[in-house]
């Protein structure tokens, strides 16, 4: 199967230990999981390491609750010399029915580094 470089998507299912007192997904699991995505979403289309360098406002959507299995859509939107931004959605689904709806949406800007973590250009064939 071909891979898409510029997009990325992996599907987890929340857990109580991932949760908050109300029994929804934490937020900071969340962004863990969500920085994640955008990582491996820019090392792909980067052909190589990349770092985070800023993260933008997360909008949520509506809460995931324990039980509820969380997709993440990770595409890399612009590409520049050595930056990248990703925009991340995560798309919150019960098993067993109907009703994936968005949760979560947020945008990250990812550097390629060499291996000093010193930004490095992304080669043309990797910045189609």
């Amino acid at each position: 199967m071909p891979l898409d470089p510029a997009e990325t998507r992996f599907a987890e299912i929340v857990f109580p230990e991932q949760a908050n007192h109300y029994g929804t997904l934490f937020g900071g699991t969340a962004l863990n999981l969500m920085s994640k995505a955008a990582a491996i979403a820019a090392a792909r289309r980067a052909g190589g390491s990349v770092v985070m360098a800023r993260s933008d406002r997360v909008d949520f959507h509506m809460p995931v609750l324990v039980g509820q299995l969380v997709e993440l859509i990770a595409r890399v939107e612009r590409v520049g010399r050595s930056s990248m931004t990703v925009k991340v959605d995560v798309v919150a689904e019960t098993l067993g029915k109907a009703d994936r709806k968005l949760a979560m949406r947020s945008s990250f800007e990812m550097v390629a580094v060499d291996e000093n973590g010193r930004p490095q250009p992304i080669a043309a064939e990797n910045a189609a």
